[in-house]
């Protein structure tokens, strides 16, 4: 009989010329063996003989192939995060990476390449399950073929280890393999198993009650595979339809779980089997809304020169029309209609973001109608694009732009509610999943009693901050409506009326605005004082200061490695197996003054430092040390000119994809610095290779796009 659903404990078997994997709870199953050093698969009946058990792992994460050797990632630790619907979701924790041949030759560019990858299996929030697929909304897992094997049940977007877990599914669907590995012909319906889709974001499952009903309450946000990376590095959308930072994020109600299985401590025990507003059963009840977040829809993107505001850039929005409209395709396709919430500011850099948005929406829709609302704060409190009549898809795209910065400043955060007001036709229209639980159905399926047929899809510039305060609102009035619904309250009533609720509730947004912001920006979210206490503080300001400063220096100096994971990870860069030892593509080759330069500023402040806080004696001439500080504050004043003035050069760029607009920077700013009649000769003399050595990378690997 096929096994369906991934195994739950594999061991790992070595030997010189082999890995084999086996599940000790399947003891009939076939062995799945990885030949060494070539990496070829196969499947055999029954254990093999002569290898030695090296592991118990929690499961597959994928095979790489890098510049020297190929690496079986595999989850050596995973933390049991609670229980949706019976089904135990797990976080990983630990990883191990095990290589294929051993290595005869050092080569640095693997050595970071692997640097890179544990790196950001630590610290990337990645989640899994063995009978569930977390990957996918409830609505849409009602709607999935339960005949089909996990993985083949996976949503493409969320399903990060695709790439590299591209070989295993290769060989077990009978396809061509990309990385040459030698592949079955065959469809191979054991290896379907060892295949384990990892969803990366935020996973919160919590028991809790609600006016003494007792109810299991979850909060999943997914982060996409396509177009990930951080935040100043991706913006906007690229030619296939893909925005940066797209998030979707289900709140999840469970009623009647008779599991109980969350792992944190969120509330009393038992469950209550009375029947719930009407509703005369104790079968299990899920209700889920579903909300999006992701970037503006146009070709934009933010050039870092050390400055704390960067250089906005945006490219005309004819050209990125098909681009939109691919997008587009796939957002009304999986979600319905789409309420676009804008809330980037009108005035200052961020008002060519707002036009061009608005500018594509009239683009896309059927003879666009629109409609601006002014008050006393502000002459465009709120402006709506949508189509005249409905002739096509598109028409199905509602464009609501709202002054978050205007309406919400000098702490009146109560304002985002004239939002909620603007969407509240929109929300009661696209309603939320409601399903009930079939008695007896072995595959445990949902009879579908309620759709959600539309999606707020909400962005600020960087789909964090704003975002989260405008998807935290909404959230809210949608529970407090599924509670009257099922009737846990009345008509009138609301979910925060429960205090301790409503603690839980603001608690378990906030830690997913965090979650979100680490992903893209690599520190927590702003405003999240407002969204655990409903209020601004004194202390949520402070906070938000340090990390406001925070990202400003993990931005220009420590994302371009991790957009370089990311890349790395999700196979948008593969490395070149050519030249190996030559060690080219994480080496500086900027010229030596250039690199030089902030020692020079270091140094020049150190003597600066130390001859004003030297003790002279009375019969000591002073004019030298004076002349001593005066000189090497000149030079530090210089330096500092300088870095500031040609930032570019000083930001820490990917150095495996790096970004067109980033080349054109750096080549602009070199072709100034050696026209400079004082620094251009010695810049010309020391210069090592061609102009473009520090990010001339994008020849080194091969780019693939999943």
């Amino acid at each position: 009989m096929r096994n369906l659903v991934p195994f739950r404990d594999i061991n790992v078997h070595a030997s010189a010329s082999h890995y084999a994997l086996t599940s000790p709870s399947s003891p009939s199953a076939q062995t799945l063996v990885i030949e060494r050093p070539s990496g070829d698969i196969r499947l055999n009946d029954g254990a093999l003989l002569g290898a030695k058990r090296v592991s118990s792992i929690a499961g597959i994460l994928g095979i790489i192939k890098l510049r020297l050797d190929t690496y079986i990632i595999v989850i050596t630790k995973a933390q049991p995060m609670g229980r949706l619907k019976g089904h135990m979701v797990y976080k990983i924790m630990a990883t191990e990476f095990l290589p294929l041949r051993e290595r005869t030759l050092h080569d640095p560019d693997e050595d970071t390449y692997l640097i890179l990858l544990k790196t950001l299996l630590k610290t990337g929030p990645m989640y899994f399950s063995y009978s569930f697929d977390i990957t996918n909304s409830f609505q849409r897992q009602a709607a999935s073929n339960p005949s089909h094997a996990l993985w083949q049940r996976a949503d493409d977007r969320f399903f990060w280890n695709k790439f590299i877990q591209s070989d295993l599914i290769n060989f077990a669907t009978g396809t061509a393999s990309s990385s040459g590995l030698r592949q079955a012909r065959a469809h191979q319906t054991g290896a379907d198993p060892f295949i384990l889709p990892v969803m990366f974001g935020m996973m919160r499952i919590t028991s809790t009650r609600i006016k003494s009903t007792a109810l299991t309450f979850a909060l999943i946000t997914r982060r996409c595979r396509h177009r990930a990376g951080t935040r100043y590095l991706t913006r906007g959308i690229d030619e296939h339809g893909h925005v940066a930072n797209f998030n979707e994020t289900e709140q999840i109600v469970v009623l009647n779980d008779g599991t109980r299985g969350a792992v944190e401590v969120g509330g009393e025990g038992g469950m209550q089997s009375d029947k719930i507003g009407g509703f005369d059963s104790q079968d299990m009840q899920v209700m889920s809304y579903v909300q999006t977040r992701g970037s503006v829809p146009v070709y934009w993107a933010e050039l870092s020169s050390l400055r704390y505001t960067p250089e906005l850039q945006i490219r005309g929005v004819e050209s990125a029309i098909d681009a939109a409209k691919s997008h587009f395709d796939e957002q009304i396709r999986i979600y319905g209609d789409n309420y676009l919430v804008n809330l980037v500011n009108q005035r200052g850099r961020e008002v060519r973001v707002k036009e061009a948005y608005e500018q594509i929406v009239r683009m896309l829709v059927s003879g666009p109608k629109e409609d601006t609302q002014a008050d006393y704060v502000t002459n465009e409190k709120i402006h709506v694009v949508e189509a005249s009549q409905t002739n096509q898809e598109y028409d199905r795209l509602h464009y609501v732009y709202f002054d978050f910065h205007n309406e919400t400043k000098g702490l009146r955060w109560h304002r985002a509610q004239l939002l909620l007001d603007q969407l509240k036709d929109g929300l009661i229209k696209g309603q939320y999943f409601r399903g009930i639980d079939l008695p007896g159905d072995p595959q445990g399926r949902l009879e579908v009693r309620n759709r959600q047929t539309a999606v707020v899809r909400t962005n600020c510039m960087d789909c964090l901050d704003r975002t989260n305060v405008v998807q935290t609102m909404l959230a809210r009035w949608t529970l407090t409506r599924q509670l009257i619904d099922v009737g846990i309250l009345r008509p009138g009533e609301s979910a925060d009326d429960d205090a301790a609720f409503k603690i839980l509730f603001r608690n378990i947004w906030a830690d997913n605005a965090d979650v979100v912001s680490r992903s893209y920006s690599g520190t927590g979210a702003l405003k999240t004082d407002f969204t655990r206490t409903g209020e601004r503080t004194r202390a949520g300001m402070v906070q938000d200061l340090n990390n406001s400063l925070t990202r400003y220096v993990k931005n220009n100096f420590s994302d371009g490695p991790r957009q370089d994971a990311f890349d790395l990870f999700l196979g948008t860069f593969q490395p070149d197996s050519s030249g190996i030892g030559a060690s080219q593509v994480f080496v500086d080759r900027r010229p030596i003054l250039i690199q030089a330069i902030p020692y020079l500023l270091a140094m020049s402040l150190f003597f600066v430092l130390v001859s004003s806080l030297a003790r002279t004696k009375p019969e000591t001439t002073i004019w030298p040390l004076r002349i001593f500080t005066i000189a090497w504050l000149v030079v530090g004043l210089w330096c500092f000119r300088f870095i500031y003035t040609h930032g570019v050069l000083y930001v820490n760029w990917p150095k495996l994809n790096t970004p067109r607009w980033a080349n054109e920077g750096y080549q602009e700013t070199m072709g100034a610095i050696r026209k400079d009649k004082f620094i251009g000769p010695l810049v010309a003399r020391h210069e090592r290779g061609a102009s473009t050595a520090r990010i001339s990378h994008l020849e080194e690997g091969k780019k693939r796009i999943q």
